[in-house]
């Protein structure tokens, strides 16, 4: 009679077997994960521009977003989320998940000026992540075509001759603050209106609805048509576009030299090495012809190659917070 004998497994076997398959799990997470962190990014990313479509803001943004869609190989999609001088699109970046997938284009006034002027629920140094500068931009007053003054200081003559009976238009704090600068300088008083964005400011300056408005070069072809007219520039030199125009400094009034700045930044929190994709393709644009061409016909200037680094931005943002915010509270200005 045969008798089966059953065998137990093997136990060396059963060991090596399971190490095997320990070995084969620890290596797969170890080469998943760099593999996961190069993904990034796996989807469109989300342009905050806390500002309305069409104004200074919006269009630099947009010719930057649209060059970095090439880098990064995901569209960089622009979301205009306006009101509150910049606040509550601003805020929305800062409430977002740190992943690289929601950034905003900042400016002076929403990442410095805005925090001496309202109670904010998020702290412009330290809830955001510095990308990258961008651009800077000089502001130009404007005014409607019929306004009776030649030059500047024909209208200061007039201003001191006629106090409050013009008007001024801003879109944002910063703006305001310049129209306050330029009144505490010159002695004049005129109303100042709040809009919410600059291009609908601008319509009521061409329909002569106000009479005065600081803003960007981004109105130049305006003036060029005939429906507004201009009366000097903020920027340290003459306008290449428009070298008609003087200088503030140049008519007498140096303290009214200024530069607006954008830039981009990401929620705090964000990793290093997503903040340095979003560098590299953003300072990839600033590098292309077409688009410096294009950012150079809108009136701005981009920030010098060795600036567009995200640590110089976060200097940048420092340095114009310690200029601002005293001269800002000094004056008493509060949100409004």
């Amino acid at each position: 009679m045969t008798e089966t004998v059953k065998r137990s497994p093997d136990r060396n076997f059963i060991t090596a077997y399971i190490a095997c398959l320990c070995f084969a799990v620890v290596a797969t997470s170890l080469w998943s994960a760099p593999a996961a962190a190069q993904a990034y990014p796996a989807r469109p990313v989300t342009m905050i521009v806390p500002f309305p479509a069409g104004g200074p803001a919006d269009t630099p943004g947009r010719v930057i977003a649209e060059r970095m869609r090439k880098s990064l190989g995901q569209p960089v999609v622009i979301e205009n989320v306006s009101g509150a001088a910049g606040s509550i699109g601003t805020g929305r970046v800062a409430r977002a998940k740190a992943d690289g997938y929601t950034i905003v284009l900042g400016n002076v006034s929403t990442h410095v000026v805005n925090a001496a002027l309202y109670s904010l629920p998020y702290d412009v140094l330290n809830d955001f992540a510095p990308i990258s500068p961008l651009v800077t931009t000089p502001l130009l007053l404007f005014a409607r075509k019929a306004m009776p003054a030649g030059d500047l200081p024909e209208l200061i003559d007039w201003l001191k001759a006629n106090p409050g009976r013009a008007s001024a238009g801003y879109g944002s704090v910063t703006f305001q603050a310049m129209n306050i600068a330029f009144q505490k300088q010159t002695g004049t008083s005129f109303a100042l209106i709040p809009y919410r964005g600059t291009a609908l400011g601008i319509q009521d300056l061409v329909a002569g609805q106000i009479d005065l408005y600081f803003t960007t070069p981004s109105e130049l072809p305006l003036l060029r048509a005939g429906s507004i007219k201009a009366y000097a520039v903020t920027s340290d030199r003459r306008l290449a576009l428009a070298p008609e125009i003087p200088t503030f400094a140049e008519l007498g009034l140096p303290s009214l030299s200024f530069a607006n700045w954008y830039a981009l930044f990401a929620p705090g929190g964000t990793p290093p090495d997503i903040i340095a994709k979003l560098n590299a393709a953003a300072v990839e644009a600033l590098a292309d012809p077409v688009v410096r061409s294009r950012l150079v016909d809108l009136g701005t200037d981009p920030f010098p190659h060795d600036r567009q680094t995200a640590e110089a931005l976060g200097a940048l943002q420092k340095a114009d917070a310690q200029k601002w915010w005293p001269i800002i509270r000094e004056a008493g200005l509060r949100g409004e």
